[in-house]
């Protein structure tokens, strides 16, 4: 239990309302009652606020002067308010402490391996042989860190994820559970009308602060690097397949899907769905529409949609064309029609009497 007082105290607000009201829970705005804090970042949640009105809001100063004679809710302002409503949620909500057990003794760990201090490596995980594994890191129930794989500091590896051999992982980096790093490309050559597997025998590299979603894939390069830069966050179920280069700082959503060798600049965005066809290129800053499918080279600084993907605004034009088929069919055969009609009488009235004597 907090008081909005302590609340506007501890994100560095200004109260306007009742400094004691008690608030005991943080809640979204549709979700609030009146022992709740809640945040409005944007006009567009104003009509919930006041259709649900909690105990207490985090806003900021220009959205106060449009609900300023409410009064039935305490309003903190602040510079940020989804950031202050985070670091609140966290003193309503304290993550728990970070356990230390160590090694245990289920675990199988590699007498070559090197760990760091102060790792956990939980029962049932596989470290393998040769592997370094830096200070403060969570290896977590099956999971499997190949040979030769290498982990920075505070790296947590969650449950039965898997990766293979001679994988890197750079610091503060997450792997969440099933994800799948550095298994073989998809990479196949033909003889004699059987596909024979091309080896791989690169590696894949995460740089330091990217996160990996539970079931994601990632493929190991044939000769030299996949490459995902750092600060990367991407979703769940994303497939990234051999030789790819993502740059820093890229957000993919779930289900988005690299072929081979593609590559992206920095701070790339992708919606749900994404696919991009081998070899492609991502310009820096390129922001794709959810389904998008890219084929060639896209220019960064621009917002894209659409199958194939094109500039935002073509692409919305191209769809509201689409949905008018069916009324401009319907058009078009009554044209087709009336222009039959016309043909019809033309054609009488060459054939007809009077049109030979003149």
């Amino acid at each position: 239990m907090m008081t909005s007082g302590e609340i506007a105290r501890l994100v560095n607000g200004k109260l306007h309302g009742d400094a004691n009201l008690p608030l005991s829970d943080v809640a979204s705005i549709d979700a609030a009652g009146s022992e709740h804090l809640s945040y409005v970042g944007t006009e567009k949640h104003l009509p919930a606020l006041i259709k649900s009105p909690p105990g207490a809001v985090l806003i900021t100063d220009q959205l106060l002067d449009e609900i300023r004679h409410q009064s039935q809710f305490a309003m903190i302002v602040v510079v940020d308010p989804q950031a202050a409503f985070i670091q609140a949620m966290l003193s309503f909500r304290p993550p728990s402490p970070r356990a230390r057990i160590g090694i245990s003794p289920q675990a199988h760990v590699s007498a070559t391996a090197a760990i760091g201090e102060d790792c956990n490596i939980h029962p049932g995980a596989f470290v393998g042989d040769r592997v370094v594994i830096g200070d403060r890191c969570e290896i977590k129930t099956g999971a499997v860190i190949g040979d030769d794989t290498v982990l920075g500091d505070d790296v947590t590896i969650h449950a039965n994820a898997v990766l293979y051999h001679k994988v890197k992982i750079g610091a503060r980096s997450i792997i969440h559970a099933t994800a799948v790093i550095g298994a073989d490309g998809f990479g196949y050559r033909v003889d004699n009308g059987r596909y024979h597997l091309i080896p791989h025998t690169g590696t894949v590299v995460i740089e330091e602060d990217v996160e990996i979603g539970a079931g994601t894939t990632i493929d190991r390069a044939m000769i030299e690097e996949t490459v995902i830069g750092a600060g990367t966050k991407i979703d769940d179920q994303v497939m990234i397949a051999h030789n790819c280069v993502v740059g820093k700082h890229n957000v993919f959503a779930s289900q988005v899907g690299l072929a081979g060798s593609v590559t992206s600049g920095d701070h790339v965005q992708c919606g749900g769905q994404v696919g991009v066809a081998n070899h492609s290129e991502i310009g820096d800053g390129a922001a794709l529409g959810g389904r998008a499918a890219v084929s060639g080279v896209i220019p960064g600084g621009q917002r894209y949609a659409g199958a194939p993907a094109r500039p935002e605004r073509d692409a919305a034009k191209a769809h509201i064309a689409m949905t008018r088929l069916p009324e401009m069919r319907a058009q078009l055969r009554k044209l087709i029609a009336q222009v039959n009609q016309l043909q019809s009488h033309i054609d009488q009235s060459t054939r007809s009497p009077e049109s030979r004597a003149a």
